[in-house]
């Protein structure tokens, strides 16, 4: 059976996690990309193909060319409605692409949300530097389409707002905005996957983020089982737009009881976190993924394990600079926590400071039984290693 993978960057979650489950279930994988030689050199025993991936014209045409296809995916937050729609095409098991839309376009998110009466954010679009008079403030600035924090940051008022849009549409002309009000609260997210039938809670984690104006995700902790309320509130939302099929990422914000989804990203979580996922629960959650995009149903039960602890740490850049000095990939077992390190940025590279996601220097993945030990293992992994960058 083959299946095509369309994808932009090399990640770690097709290196280390689609890939191997495509080869364990015994699938031909072929990937689409405009940015062969990259993948090429990542994993030089697949089959890559150019392709100008964010044309679903384009997908479908190099496809229709080529084998015939099993199952269309992608785990790329951009590429999700390009996937949907070739595998609508080919008449294959696909998420709806426009649910695919709804999730990807912020605004059209907001709207659907509202119109469904589910739950209702002052919003407004922008696409000059200007400070709407229905703007609410605080506000959140943020690309209509952007993810990983990119360009997210919070203005109090309409000096801020008019600073901030003037910077992000010099650095990204022609990119739509959305204002929207800033909704308070803890941060959570939901794992979600389904088959179009059933859906299954995987659970989620509670994120800490940098200091305001901006929203650098910096710590991850494990969370087995939201409140039954606080879940229902949440796959309501999901139902309103649409969602069901694959993998889901939902990140939302806890207030006063009430949860309120800050973005949707219809793939599984990245940054590793699926990696650490995978490991936690003791299921093959790639392969099961993949399966649902072949038309396999997904058991009734996954087996998932429900006593782990875990946590995810990013270093963070603090400077613009060369990183002289970091640790190497490292994995190790303390006191029943195994933690897993992975650098992000090679020594002698140079960075601006971006203040977002693009701004790890690593990524450290820990998991146990008790929260408290993780906690702890975590700390001392952290106080015992140095970053160090130079201008």
């Amino acid at each position: 059976m083959r299946v095509y993978l369309l994808a932009l960057n090399p990640t770690d979650s097709v290196t280390e996690g689609f890939l191997p489950a495509a080869a364990r279930l015994g699938l031909d994988v072929t990937v689409l990309t405009d940015q062969p030689d990259a993948h090429r050199r990542t994993y030089p025993e697949i089959e890559v193909l150019e392709c100008d991936v964010r044309d679903h014209r384009a997908v479908i045409t190099r496809i229709s060319t080529h084998h015939r296809p099993d199952a269309v995916f992608t785990n790329s937050d951009h590429l999700q409605t390009q996937a949907a729609l070739a595998a609508a095409y080919f008449d294959l098991p696909g998420k709806d692409w426009r649910a695919t839309l709804r999730c990807k376009d912020k605004a059209e998110m907001r709207r659907r949300l509202a119109a469904a009466g589910v739950d209702t954010v002052r919003s407004v679009g922008l696409t000059e530097p200007v400070a709407p008079d229905d703007a609410p403030y605080p506000c959140v600035v943020k690309p209509r389409e952007g993810v990983a924090s990119e360009d997210v940051v919070l203005a109090h008022s309409p000096q801020e707002l008019v600073a901030h849009t003037k910077a992000i549409l010099t650095r990204r002309p022609g990119t739509v905005l959305v204002v929207e009000e800033y909704l308070p609260g803890d941060l959570f997210t939901l794992e979600t996957l389904g088959d179009g039938n059933v859906r299954h809670v995987l659970g989620g984690f509670h994120t800490e983020l940098s200091p305001p104006p901006y929203f650098i995700e910096e710590r991850l902790t494990f969370v087995p089982a939201h409140p039954e309320p606080v879940v229902a509130q949440v796959l309501t939302q999901l139902d309103a737009l649409g969602v069901g099929f694959g993998a889901c990422h939902t990140e939302f914000v806890m207030h006063e009881g009430r949860a309120r989804i800050i973005e949707v990203n219809y793939r599984a979580i990245g940054d590793q976190c699926d990696l650490l996922l995978a490991r936690l629960l003791g299921i093959p959650l790639f392969e099961h993924i993949l399966r649902t995009h072949l038309g396999e149903p997904l058991p009734a039960d996954l087996g998932a394990r429900r006593d782990g602890a875990a946590r995810l740490e990013y270093p963070c850049a603090d400077r613009a600079g060369v990183l002289v000095g970091a640790p190497e990939a490292t994995d190790l077992d303390v006191d029943g926590v195994h933690l897993t390190y992975r650098p992000l940025r090679s020594v002698g590279e140079r960075h601006e400071l971006y203040m977002t996601n693009r701004d790890y220097l690593g990524v450290l993945r820990a998991t146990g039984t008790d929260q408290p030990t993780v906690d702890r293992a975590v700390a001392d992994f952290l106080a015992d290693r140095h970053w160090e960058i130079q201008p």
